[in-house]
């Protein structure tokens, strides 16, 4: 059970280069200071290096020297097409890093090595592959260019994105690879207004109905912000049907300003209509639905528009990076929601609470389908739990493993290779969904059921509980009519692990999103509890207002 990372990469803040200005970025004369420089391609379009990017406001503060580059490029001995797409990229950042910077892996570093993965399947060199681990596995790691091997993985990630560019039904393509990582900060606003009022819609996201759905929904949080927001709500709390108060006419207003109250109605009494009101904008932000106002709704309806507004335009970008589905049923895990769903035909026919990796140790962003349930599994316990938690355990009492139901498989030279046997103790409970991929995640039960209650699920190594195990292996075998509620319960309750190949593998999806437009055409709001979006945003924008990470 391989720790997990957050993939949910942000698109890209544009410098004024002629071919890819407007979407992010304005063309401004501040911004025309670049050269007509190019690269050494021939027989290509002119792409100019931005010299108005410096380390103060790149989105990056690590720089690449050019030599290193060449050098990469001559040691590959990358195809021609390959080696001007690597040029040009680094060329138009004016040679700034994209997937780290001084402290630590970007988010779009994090979503490359996801949506490498999930879309050419193919495993990645074992030096890459440790260094991205070892990287990933501390968050707290000071990062610089003196560091030859983070430049070698640097320029290995971009090599692996210039393919992902010339693959046929990718994200990734020949037309967007230059401007789909950040370049340079921006102001909020102004980045909201270029989006809504100066750039048309472009054929790379029409076909993105999340992202359609979230710029809609930009232009009522940029219009508030821009017209100096909303009053604070106080003393809402305690309100119920029948209660005449002024913070009844205040809570009316507000809901009214984001749409979800009629604004006519600004009387001082809490009627019928206002708890409907306030139920439906609870299930927004994720709360349960009892039509009372809460401090905690009011806390979040007291958060001020730019702050939206900025969250918006991190989530859309989020957006853009994840592959959309080709179907309308899907198993959807959203990590700050901490919650799963079953679509089927478009409705919902279920959805239960998740357990998900603590912060340092999060999900990969990607798509992919359930193809084996097993029932009664093993767990094969990860060197890095082995190391940190099982050694010093089994020097501290011989007879540790026994206790715990687990066994040494193979005996390394340093660290022994341990794995526990089926059973009601078993880590990963009774039965376990697998999506292959090469990030090591899946879905799984756990004997630790009153976790579940817990407001903050972050709790895990990294694989995902789910608190309906059975449930959702009724629903993933649903095609298959041998296996039985009886069959399902006796494999679940076994002491020997069996394995069940999916005749028809259920598509699943697991995102990062804090904003997001539902079925209902909602736009929700959660906690950003791995502090993603505030990490990004002090990046993107000169004026971030977004908080440091909050439990869910």
């Amino acid at each position: 059970m391989k720790k997990m990372i957050i993939g949910m990469a942000t698109v890209a803040v544009l410098s004024s280069c002629q071919q890819v200005a407007g979407w992010f970025g304005t063309n401004s004369s501040k911004d025309s200071t670049q050269t007509t420089m190019t690269s050494e391609s021939s027989n290509k379009a002119k792409v100019m290096r931005d010299e108005s990017i410096t380390k103060d406001n790149a989105y990056s503060d690590l720089f690449l020297d050019s030599v290193a580059l060449e050098n990469y490029i001559k040691k590959e001995n990358l195809q021609a097409d390959r080696a001007d797409k690597m040029r040009d990229f680094y060329l138009v950042r004016n040679n700034q890093f994209a997937w780290f910077s001084s402290d630590g892996i970007t988010e779009q570093g994090r979503g490359l090595w996801s949506l490498s993965g999930a879309e050419t399947k193919k495993e990645p060199a074992a030096s890459i592959e440790q260094k991205m681990d070892s990287l990933i596995a501390d968050d707290s790691t000071q990062f610089s260019t003196a560091d030859t091997s983070l430049v070698q993985t640097e320029l290995a990630l971009t090599a692996r994105y210039v393919e992902l560019a010339s693959a046929n039904n990718s994200i990734v393509t020949a037309d967007n690879y230059l401007w789909l990582v950040p370049r340079k900060k921006v102001d909020a606003a102004q980045l909201a207004d270029s989006l809504l009022n100066k750039q048309k819609d472009s054929a790379l996201w029409q076909n993105n109905p999340q992202y359609t759905a979230l710029k809609q929904s930009l232009n009522l949080y940029y219009t508030a912000a821009k017209n100096g927001g909303w009053p604070a709500i106080t003393a809402a709390t305690g309100l119920h049907k029948g209660s005449k108060s002024p913070s009844v006419t205040a809570l009316k207003k507000r809901l009214a300003a984001t749409g979800d109250y009629p604004a006519g109605d600004t009387s001082n009494i809490f009627t019928d209509s206002l708890a409907t009101a306030i139920k439906a904008v609870q299930e927004q932000y994720g709360f349960l639905p009892t039509g009372k106002p809460t401090d905690s709704l009011v806390k979040e309806l007291n958060v001020p528009a730019e702050q939206r507004m900025q969250q918006i335009l991190v989530n859309m970008n989020r957006v853009l990076w994840m592959p959309q589905k080709q179907d309308s049923s899907e198993i959807a895990i959203n990590i700050p929601s901490l919650e799963l769903v079953v679509y089927r035909d478009t409705a919902t026919v279920m959805h239960m609470p998740v357990i998900v990796g603590k912060e340092g140790t999060g999900t990969m962003a990607f798509r992919d389908q359930i193809s084996e349930v097993v029932f009664s599994p093993y767990w094969n316990i990860p060197p890095s739990i082995v190391q940190r938690e099982i050694k010093p355990e089994m020097d501290k009492d011989p007879g540790y493993l026994k206790k715990k139901n687990m066994e040494i498989v193979k005996q390394n030279d340093s660290l022994p290779q341990v794995r526990q046997l089926p059973g009601k103790e078993n880590a990963l409970g009774r039965v376990k969904f697998l999506f292959p991929n090469s990030f090591d995640i899946y879905l799984h039960d756990t004997p630790n059921r009153d976790l579940f209650a817990q407001k903050n699920r972050a709790l895990s190594h990294g694989c995902i509980r789910v608190a309906k195990p059975d449930s959702l292996a009724h629903y993933v075998l649903r095609g298959q009519p041998e296996w039985t509620p009886e069959k399902i319960a006796a494999a679940m309750n076994s002491d020997k692990e069996q394995r069940v190949t999916v005749k028809n593998p259920v598509p699943v999806v697991i995102t990062y999103y804090t904003a997001w437009m539902d079925k209902k055409r909602k736009l929700n709001f959660r906690k950003d509890v791995y502090g993603y979006d505030q990490k990004t945003a002090a990046k993107m924008f000169t004026n971030t207002t977004l908080p440091a990470a909050s439990p869910a």
